[in-house]
């Protein structure tokens, strides 16, 4: 089974699994609410059939009145953001047209979210399951467990230093992931007419303050109920104006899914950030690859990392990496001390440098 290797880091499998299936989670229950059940229901007249007027409504999008959502409920209006839309002076009014869109957009978003890892399992082909032979498991008779890891100390050997373009393609895809989920902010932004960007901090601000003088975020962009103009003929052939009130029940699963979604998307960008930052460093200090390589694989002696980091470049670095983190320990380590005896004793395998030092990426 290849579903078992480790090919990538955790910050980078919350982007491209956990956050996949976490949007199509979503998209599934959006699409299920807005099928099974009525997404949307508006109050009629006997003049209208009840199916016209919610179809109408909801394909039309429908409206709020901005200047209504700071009136107080219940004296001054019936519910926040539903006001006299003819009433003196001028009103700004907002239309709510996103919510036919929200099933659609969250499976799309999990697709782009899904791009890197496809991207990087492209590139990678397959190359960490092939070299771990199922030497995870470490299972096996003795004579099976010497010639694998021979096998794949012959690799390493003759394939040492020519690994920096495959390491670099991974790290590519990282700066990708970051990219999408900022990126995505940006899109949510866009689809919510510019709300999205500060909505975390406010609804943040409006539960720590007074909330009897604060707007409801969370009511103004996904508003519960909503206004809706409908034209038709009448008996003589003038047309008429028939308002209506709509209640959006989808839009409290909505408003439950994007404000985790903001505080997810925060947080993985935070991460994704010092990701990087941790790659740049292990790029440029190789002492600190020596560090971190003896930090996760504490069986492996320390003579023995320096003797590799400093003969081997940044991708062989990232590839033994790798390997430790699928292989099992006591057959890591050997692997590992074997490969740093056999470049003690051979002090000229292709290393341009001088002698005693520790190698530059």
């Amino acid at each position: 089974m290849v579903s078992h290797v480790k090919i990538d880091s955790p910050v980078f499998r919350l982007h491209t699994n956990a956050t996949v299936i976490l949007l199509i989670t979503f998209s599934i229950a959006v699409t299920t609410r807005q099928y099974v059940g009525n997404p949307i229901d508006c109050v009629h007249t006997r003049d209208i059939p009840e199916d016209v007027l919610n179809t109408y409504c909801w394909i039309h999008s429908t409206y709020t009145v901005v200047d209504a959502f700071m009136k107080k409920q219940g004296s001054e209006v019936p519910f926040p953001g539903i006001h006299n839309s003819q009433g003196r002076g001028p009103l700004t009014i907002k239309h709510t047209k996103y919510y036919q869109w929200v099933a659609f957009t969250l499976f799309f978003q999990a697709i782009l979210f899904y791009t890197p890892r496809w991207l990087w399992k492209s590139w990678e082909g397959g190359k960490i399951h092939a070299l771990i032979m199922d030497l995870d498991i470490g299972i096996c008779s003795e004579a099976e467990k010497k010639q694998k890891k021979k096998l794949l100390l012959d690799y390493l050997w003759e394939n040492l230093r020519y690994h920096n373009w495959w390491a670099y393609r991974y790290y590519v895809c990282e700066l990708l992931a970051l990219i999408n989920v900022i990126g995505q902010m940006f899109l949510m932004n866009r689809f919510f007419d510019g709300e999205f960007m500060t909505f975390g901090l406010d609804v943040i601000d409006y539960m720590e303050t007074d909330q009897e003088d604060r707007m409801d975020p969370m009511i103004y962009i996904f508003p519960r109920m909503t206004k809706c103009t409908f034209f038709k003929y009448g008996s003589s052939g003038e047309v008429e104006k028939h308002d209506a009130i709509c209640i959006l029940p989808l839009n409290v699963v909505n408003e439950k899914i994007y404000i985790f979604l903001w505080f997810w998307f925060i947080l993985l960008t935070l991460l994704t950030l010092l990701t990087l930052i941790y790659r740049v460093v292990i790029i440029f200090s190789p002492r600190m690859r020596v560090y971190l390589f003896r930090m996760r694989f504490r069986l492996v002696r320390r003579d023995a990392i320096e003797i590799i980091v400093r003969r081997s470049k940044m991708g062989d670095w990232f590839l033994l990496y790798l390997l430790g983190e699928n292989i099992d320990t006591v057959i890591f380590r050997d692997v590992v001390q074997d490969l740093a005896n056999r470049l003690g004793h051979n002090q000229h395998h292709r290393v341009p440098g001088l002698k005693g030092e520790i190698q530059d990426a």
